[in-house]
């Protein structure tokens, strides 16, 4: 029976290596009949494996979908990477809890020399703050919203949202995740214009949808693609600003992620620029380390003179206990407050 039932666990193991196995491969790697395959075959499907065989020539076995989900098997190197992966999984909303306890169980059965690896790895590391660029907290996808989306990708079934007050049909073809931020790649219903718009912003309808015809961009196009959009127009916040220096030497000095640069003459510039917040945006502007004025928006034009108070304080040295520049000048934005529909 031991002999039986390791060897059931051997050729589970091999099915779930690669999609298919021929017969006689299974029954040479386990050292046993055909026949035995064959028997051992039905001993998976009464346990609930949906093992599917074909016959002739070109048959073999592979492990179909099933109804529900059977016990896995991990060599070493996947457990340890499951263990330690989630154990860092974050971005959508519940997927800490669900990480913990998929971690318990599979922390549950892993042999003791795997589980004695993993506590190395997982005290030896530290991870600091994922979100340091930021004073905006990072945004949480619902999983139900996310499973909509990749579904709907799927299928190939259009979608209707509500974005930033905008009815929208869509066709969707991608979901980039992307500074801690999830974009749907999508068409526009009419028209076929393609969009970046971020998941958490978007009241997406659960109601079933027409199918469309995909009329995909080349795969590899996609990041990009969000990434040029985002710089236009993804953030929460949008700034116009002329910089005194060549439109060469601006984008020279920026990442195409981080803004649009367009020449005015040979010595100045506009820099069309956003981020998540107007601290941040003023922090950007800066460090670009040449002149610059902004036309828009005003609460960022408030926020740089304030910046200009304090930093001239620092410079100094007056600034005193109880001197600090008045703080009614800064500027509170309300976040969104976003609500997937279904």
């Amino acid at each position: 029976m031991l002999e039986t039932s390791a060897r059931l666990l051997a050729l589970l193991g091999l099915l779930q290596s690669r999609p298919a196995w021929s017969g006689p491969e299974l029954a040479e790697r386990l050292q046993v009949t055909p026949r035995t395959i064959r028997h051992d075959m039905d001993r998976l499907r009464e346990l609930g494996y949906p093992v599917e065989g074909a016959r002739g020539p070109a048959g073999g076995y592979r492990l179909g979908p099933g109804a529900k989900l059977p016990p896995l098997l991990l060599d070493d190197a996947e457990a340890v990477a499951v263990a330690i992966g989630l154990r860092t999984a974050s971005g959508v909303a519940g997927i800490e809890e669900s990480s913990a306890s998929a971690l318990a169980k599979l922390e549950q059965v892993l042999p003791d020399r795997l589980r004695r690896r993993v506590a190395t790895v997982t005290s030896a590391l530290s991870a600091g703050p994922v979100n340091t660029d930021s004073n905006v907290e990072d945004p949480e996808i619902d999983p139900a919203v996310l499973s909509r989306l990749t579904d709907a990708i799927r299928d190939q079934e259009q979608l209707r949202l509500v974005y930033e007050g905008e009815r929208l049909d869509v066709e969707p073809y991608r979901v980039v995740t992307w500074q801690r931020r999830w974009y749907l790649v999508a068409r526009e219903v009419p028209g076929g214009a393609w969009r970046a718009l971020r998941i958490d912003w978007a009241e997406i309808s659960t109601m079933p949808q027409p199918r469309f015809g995909p009329r995909p961009m080349d795969e590899r196009d996609y990041t990009a693609f969000v990434v040029r959009e985002v710089a236009a127009a993804g953030w929460s916040v949008h700034a116009r600003v002329t910089v005194a220096a060549a439109a060469e030497e601006v984008r020279a000095r920026i990442n195409d992620a981080v803004g649009v640069v367009e020449a005015i003459d040979e010595q100045t510039c506009v820099l069309v620029t956003g981020a998540d917040s107007i601290e941040i945006l003023a922090v950007y502007v800066g460090m670009l380390g040449l002149d610059f004025s902004v036309d828009s928006p005003p609460e960022l034009v408030e926020h740089v003179r304030l910046l200009g108070r304090r930093y001239a304080a620092a410079g100094s040295g007056d600034l005193h206990p109880g001197d600090e520049p008045d703080r009614r000048d800064d500027v509170q934005h309300d976040r969104r407050d976003v609500h997937q529909v279904g």
